[in-house]
């Protein structure tokens, strides 16, 4: 019977620690979010940033951001797609995509690009390639990246939008080509299927 009134006593004091655990748990989250929401949006702008220079927009671009309606953007793995405007015309857009076919797997991606098929930037967003080799995708190893800035895809030059040793105008890591491979077949999917859904996306930011 004593077993027993020590068993509940335990009991009541381990619900009551628990509650007031809880308590404190949920008290910080709400004392703590809008700095960390603050904290997050400014990342994400400065990563947008980085595809889309500022002078490109006066809109608020990250509140633009929306998940696509096209089966056509999706099934080339485009999700979010922010617009830059400026004066109200669309002068830009970035959206993120997948590469699937990267030597370890998905590779995120973030691309800028205007209406008229310029692109202007890409950032690798996450990524699990090998350090040493294929991590020169992130602009802290390597300006690699950098390559895409302010080129143009069109039906004309299509064959130098590939890796040098496919044929295309973009360079090659020594020992590990499936990397920037993936990442340039991935803009060239993309940035295409976007550029054929610009009406579609410009008739949706009017609605």
């Amino acid at each position: 019977m004593q077993s027993a009134k020590i068993s509940a006593r335990y009991g009541l004091l381990l619900s009551i620690i628990a509650l007031i655990c809880t308590a404190l748990s949920a008290g910080v989250y709400f004392l703590t979010k809008d700095k960390i929401d603050s904290a997050v949006a400014k990342q994400q702008i400065a990563l947008l940033s980085q595809v889309i220079p500022p002078q490109y927009y006066d809109n608020d671009l990250l509140s633009s951001c929306r998940a696509p309606n096209s089966a056509a953007l999706q099934a080339v793995r485009i999700g979010k797609i922010c617009t830059a405007k400026k004066g109200n015309q669309i002068t830009a857009y970035a959206y993120e995509t997948v590469a699937p076919d990267g030597y370890s797997g998905n590779i995120r991606l973030l691309v800028g690009m205007t209406p008229q098929k310029e692109i202007l930037g890409v950032r690798v967003i996450e990524h699990k390639e090998t350090p040493g080799l294929g991590d020169k995708i992130e602009t802290r190893v390597s300006d690699w990246i950098l390559s895409f800035t302010q080129q143009k895809i069109t039906s004309d030059n299509l064959q130098d939008w590939a890796v040098k040793k496919d044929g295309g105008k973009f360079d090659q890591f020594s020992g590990a080509t499936i990397t920037p491979r993936a990442v340039v077949n991935q803009v060239k999917r993309s940035a295409l299927i976007l550029a054929e859904n610009l009406a579609q996306l410009e008739a949706e930011n009017h609605q």
